[in-house]
């Protein structure tokens, strides 16, 4: 058997693992997610003691690594972290992940962020080890996590009296769905939540509680990049969950994640190749960070994004034409202070406008 022939065989070994974690039943988990009631007493939301994720304070220096922590129920982390309660907070959640650690797209992300508001302060949720499970069970997590992240939001804002409307989450994969029921369970309006291809398998037809929702912040904007498939299969879920849902590309796949292309690339590069191997999943998946980070950064040439009523209107051509556009409104940056009570939920595509 040729060198080509052998790696061939171990990547599809390894993507049928990777495969079988979405492919059991989703039912389970979906109905012990909906039976599970969150607490309703007022004392639950300052008790720290049940926290298991961790919430580190990065820098602009040193975007890749946990340096500092900031610890729910000891303000004396605050100072030490050199948190900067009179600025902006951007809290960054992370999603599913195979190798248990944080993906190459944190640290640019977090670099991103600060390039945009220099003296932020970006927090990045650490649930890696609730989220190095089988997918069933770490998208089960995705309450208690949420639970986290109120907490330590609700005492972070209690501690420095720091103002909701400068609070911004956001959450990539299953991460987004933690951001959703974070934002449902405190006590105020976040001001603003961002899905990145919420995670759709055991999602798609979850209720308001359960996944991300536009009733979780004042804004939800969310960027659908993978919902190819069938609903509650597609890696992505598919019906739109923010005031703005944006589906580049038309949402279902991204140019360049060829699966085929990929396959070849890398087969051709033997084992070194293996390294690469969730990009056959995650590749449109993770777009959605990317083309966020792109509008964070390339503020002279932004993403635009074209009002449309439905995928079916859109994929007919009746959305990108100036002429059938009349009485609408290009939807430009993605990243912008906004008007929410402009904002209705709707179907949009989004393209480069050079």
């Amino acid at each position: 058997m040729g060198k080509e022939n052998i790696s061939f065989l171990t990547v599809w070994i390894i993507l049928g693992k990777i495969f079988a974690t979405f492919s059991s039943d989703p039912e389970p988990t979906t109905s012990n997610i909906t039976a599970t009631p969150l607490p309703t007493t007022a004392e639950w939301i300052t008790d720290f003691t049940d926290i298991v994720s961790k919430f580190s304070l990065r820098t602009s220096e040193i975007p890749d690594d946990d340096m500092c922590y900031i610890v729910a129920g000891r303000p004396e982390t605050i100072k030490e972290c050199e948190f900067n309660s009179a600025t902006q907070t951007f809290i960054v959640i992370h999603g599913w992940t195979v190798t248990g650690m944080f993906e190459s797209w944190v640290p640019k992300l977090v670099s991103a962020l600060y390039e945009r508001e220099p003296s932020a302060n970006v927090i990045v949720v650490d649930w890696l080890t609730r989220a190095n499970q089988h997918y069933p069970t770490s998208a089960a997590y995705t309450k208690l996590v949420g639970r986290d992240v109120a907490k330590f939001v609700t005492w972070l804002q209690n501690e420095l009296q720091l103002p909701w409307e400068r609070v911004h989450l956001l959450g990539y994969s299953l991460g987004a769905h933690v951001a959703g029921v974070a934002g449902d369970l405190t006590d105020h309006k976040i001001s603003r939540i961002t899905g990145l291809d919420p995670a759709g398998p055991t999602f798609e037809h979850a209720d308001n509680q359960n996944t991300l929702s536009r009733d979780d912040a004042q804004f939800v904007d969310v960027l659908h990049t993978n919902t190819r498939g069938s609903p509650d299969r597609s890696i992505g879920i598919q019906r739109p969950v923010g005031h703005i849902d944006i589906y580049p590309n038309g949402g279902t796949f991204q140019p360049g994640c060829d699966i085929q292309n990929t396959l070849l690339g890398i087969a051709l590069e033997g084992i070194k190749g293996l390294q690469n191997m969730d990009q056959l999943v995650k590749c449109s998946h993770e777009r959605s960070i990317h083309l966020f980070i792109d509008s964070l950064l390339n503020t002279q040439q932004q993403s635009m994004a074209y009002r449309c009523n439905s995928k079916d209107a859109f994929n007919k051509g009746l959305c990108l034409s100036c002429r059938k556009n009349l009485g609408t409104k290009k939807l430009s940056p993605i990243f912008r202070e906004t008007n929410v009570s402009r904002h209705v939920q709707q179907v949009a595509s989004i393209q480069k406008v050079t």
